[in-house]
C-alpha cells in the first residue's frame, strides 16, 4: 500500500498523520515526475491532486476518503468513536475543515509576496478567516481535550491547517490566530504532545523552510 504525498500539503499531511498514528504498513511515496500535473502522476490520479492512496492496486483519491478507508482497514488504534452521534461530531469537524477552514487560508498562498499581493483580496480573506476561526472556537470541545473529545480524525484534519494559520497569518499583519481563542490555543498545546503530530509538524516545517529558501 502506497500513499502519494507532499510534506507541505495539509491534505496529504492529515493522511500521513493517520498512517503514523496507526503504525500502518503504508509506504509514503513522492509524486512521480516531481509535480501533480506530470504525465506519470496523472496516469495514477487523473485529478492531478494529492494525496492519493494506492491500496494494492485500488486507487483512492481525496484525503477524507483515504482516512476513512485507513480507519476501516487498520481499526486500531481507533480514530473514530463508537456511537453514531460521536462519529457525526468528528465528521462535522472534518467536513468543516475541508469546506470552510481550508479555502480562505489557501486563497492567501498566491499573495505571500508583499510586493505582488492584492490587498483587496487579502483583506477580504482575512475578514473571512477571523469569522471561520471564531466558528471553530465555538465548535471545539472544552479546553483541555481534543477537538471532538477523544483524539480522532477531527484532530488529524485540524493539525496541518493550524500549522498554516499559525505560520502564515502574522506575515499578513493579522493578529496571532490563537490569541483570544483559548480553546483552540489549549487544543494546539495538547495535540502537539502526540509523537505522530510532532513528526508531521517537523516534516511540514522542514518543507516550508526549504520552500522559503532556508
Amino acid at each position: 500500500m502506497k500513499l502519494y504525498s507532499m510534506n507541505l500539503s495539509n491534505f496529504a499531511t492529515k493522511c500521513r498523520l493517520v498512517v503514523y498514528e496507526k503504525g500502518a504498513n503504508v509506504q509514503i511515496a513522492e509524486i512521480p515526475g516531481g509535480n501533480m500535473k506530470s504525465a506519470e502522476y496523472l496516469k495514477i490520479n487523473p485529478l492531478g491532486k494529492i494525496p492519493t492512496l494506492d491500496a494494492d492496486g485500488m486507487i483512492i483519491p481525496e484525503s477524507e476518503t483515504i482516512n476513512e478507508y485507513l480507519e476501516e482497514k487498520f481499526p486500531n488504534p481507533p480514530l473514530l468513536p463508537k456511537s453514531p452521534e460521536d462519529r457525526a461530531r468528528v465528521r462535522t469537524f472534518t467536513r468543516y475543515h475541508d469546506l470552510y477552514l481550508d479555502p480562505p487560508i489557501r486563497a492567501l498562498f498566491a499573495h505571500l509576496n508583499p510586493k505582488s499581493r492584492d490587498e483587496k483580496v487579502v483583506n477580504e480573506k482575512l475578514t473571512e478567516i477571523q469569522a471561520r476561526l471564531d466558528q471553530l472556537e465555538t465548535m471545539l470541545a472544552p479546553a483541555g481535550g481534543f477537538a471532538a473529545g477523544d483524539y480522532s480524525l477531527a484532530d488529524c484534519a485540524l493539525v496541518p491547517t493550524t500549522f498554516f494559520y499559525t505560520n502564515m497569518l502574522p506575515g499578513f499583519g493579522a493578529k496571532p490566530p490563537l490569541e483570544d481563542r483559548p480553546k483552540w490555543a489549549a487544543w494546539w498545546t495538547k495535540v502537539q504532545t502526540r509523537p505522530a503530530v510532532g513528526k508531521v509538524l517537523g516534516e511540514m516545517g522542514a518543507a516550508l523552510k526549504a520552500m522559503m529558501g532556508g
